[in-house]
């Protein structure tokens, strides 16, 4: 496996006077030289300052170039500004800058088997230039690839929604899924010296062949637990309320009005719409 070599280059902007001072000086000796060697020589000056200036690099902040020589990786050049390398060297870009990818929506089977729609946004940058330019053929391809297989894989291992207490769903436990989903992308995407800085899901629903029967058991979820916190709520307040009756001798009720009593609190308590007093001008037993 290829590592990256930090390497040094030389100033640009000395080679650069060097170059032009070599240039012109060539020029000048063809010029007013005499016929012959002076002239050769001239020539020769200025072929050495073409190949000096050839060697002139401009790298940008947040990028690198990679160096070769005949084939052979030979450093990585990463101090920005004006540089100088061998002007034999072929120096290639790479950009260190962070990126972002987000898949596409990508339609799989979570752990339940339910067809779900699934994308999602992961933010990397190159830290390894030489892996990324000779482990793998295109880095960038790689990292699109690999993230979309990572988030196919972590999709079928947990079901969209929870369904008892304590265990990882694609809904309810995003932070834990995203960490999870970052940690399996930097996994595959280690081999390609791309480090992954964060992932998290950015689309997430059912497919559309189920979406409205799962609308609708999740209504259902839904109304149940909502009538559960009323029952409860209400059965407290018939207790309570018997109880102060009891205590301050309000009225004496026997086992039937008692029940009588609870049937109508519950009634009135937990009715969707209000309830109808009824007014009764007798005795409690008429």
């Amino acid at each position: 496996m290829v590592k990256e070599i930090e390497r040094k280059l030389l100033p640009g902007f000395l080679m650069l006077f060097v170059g032009l001072l070599a240039l012109f000086g060539g020029i000048a000796l063809i010029a007013v030289g005499p016929v012959g060697v002076v002239k050769i020589a001239g020539v020769l000056v200025i072929m050495l300052a073409i190949l000096i200036l050839a060697g002139l690099l401009m790298i940008a902040p947040n990028e690198v170039r990679v160096l070769q020589l005949f084939g052979d990786y030979v450093g990585t050049a990463r101090e920005p500004g004006l540089r100088w390398a061998n002007p034999l060297f072929t120096a290639r870009k790479i950009s260190t800058r962070i990126r972002n990818f987000e898949s596409s929506k990508l339609k799989v089977n979570d752990k339940d088997g339910s067809p779900i729609e699934i994308a999602a946004v992961v933010v990397w940058r190159v830290v390894d230039t030489a892996e990324a330019v000779f482990e793998v053929d295109d880095f960038e391809n790689y990292v699109h690839v690999q993230s979309e297989s990572a988030l196919r894989n972590l999709a079928s291992q947990y079901p969209y929604d929870q369904h008892s207490e304590g265990e990882l769903s694609l809904r309810g436990s995003l932070p834990e899924i995203a960490e999870k989903l970052k940690d399996e992308v930097s996994q595959r995407l280690s081999k390609a010296g791309v480090e992954v800085i964060e992932s998290r899901i950015s689309h997430l629903a059912y497919a559309a062949e189920i979406a409205g029967a799962m609308l609708r058991r999740q209504q259902a979820k839904a109304i149940i637990a909502a009538r559960a916190q009323i029952v409860e709520g209400a059965v407290s307040m018939v207790h309570m309320a018997l109880e102060e009756l009891q205590k301050k001798n309000v009225v004496e009720l026997d086992a039937e009005r008692k029940a009588s009593m609870v049937s109508n609190l519950l009634v009135v308590l937990c009715s969707d719409s209000e309830a109808q007093p009824v007014v009764n001008t007798g005795t409690i037993y008429q």
